[in-house]
């Protein structure tokens, strides 16, 4: 009777090492996941670019350095080979487009084309997706990391080698929205 309890008891903590194993392991998948939306969107949002700098650009071509600072921004994204890499790439991008979007400001006929309004808007809502999902990452690195580092699932993940995710953060320097408009100025105030 005494070594039937013994191995219920064994089975059972048998059982849990492999729930919190199988948590460990669904965790990570889900970060790994959020990390492939944010991936998509910006391999969208660089697709855009090209259509995007050729329409400014046959308004505004003496814009070369802008330009030139998106084709780069663009081509680091495109290489990169880590979360770390994509998202110090995406911030270049944002200031690149950032940038190009404020010489537009300088073009009223740019600002109506109906091509450029197109694009813009598609920007934006790719713009939101990326928001989102790092939203959505970020949430899951902090599952992962807070399940990986709390009793009992420290026990088993240091033996697997889990290590705790990155979180995706602004850098300092972009955390201040700039601010963009592409109506056309009225000069009246907005209720």
């Amino acid at each position: 009777m005494g070594s039937l309890i013994v191995l219920a008891i064994l089975v059972a903590l048998v059982l849990y090492a492999v729930s919190i194993y199988n948590r460990i392991i669904t965790y990570e998948k889900r970060y790994q996941n959020a990390w492939s939306q944010i991936d998509v969107q910006l391999k969208r949002r660089a697709d855009l670019v090209p259509n995007l700098v050729e329409t400014v650009k046959g308004y505004a071509a003496h814009e070369s350095q802008v330009f030139e600072e998106v084709a780069r921004s663009r081509q680091a994204m495109m290489n990169a080979q880590s979360v770390n890499e994509s998202a110090e790439a995406a911030n270049m991008m944002s200031a690149a487009l950032g940038r190009l979007f404020a010489i537009a400001e300088n073009y009223p006929q740019l600002r109506a084309n109906e091509n450029f309004l197109l694009l813009q808007e598609e920007l934006s809502g790719v713009e939101n997706k990326i928001a989102y999902a790092r939203q959505f990452y970020n949430d899951a690195v902090m599952q992962f990391n807070t399940l990986i580092e709390t009793v009992p699932a420290v026990f088993i993940a240091g033996p697997m080698g889990k290590k705790a995710a990155v979180f995706l953060q602004i850098p300092e320097g972009d955390r201040e929205v700039p601010q963009v408009s592409f109506g056309a100025s009225t000069g009246a105030s907005e209720a």
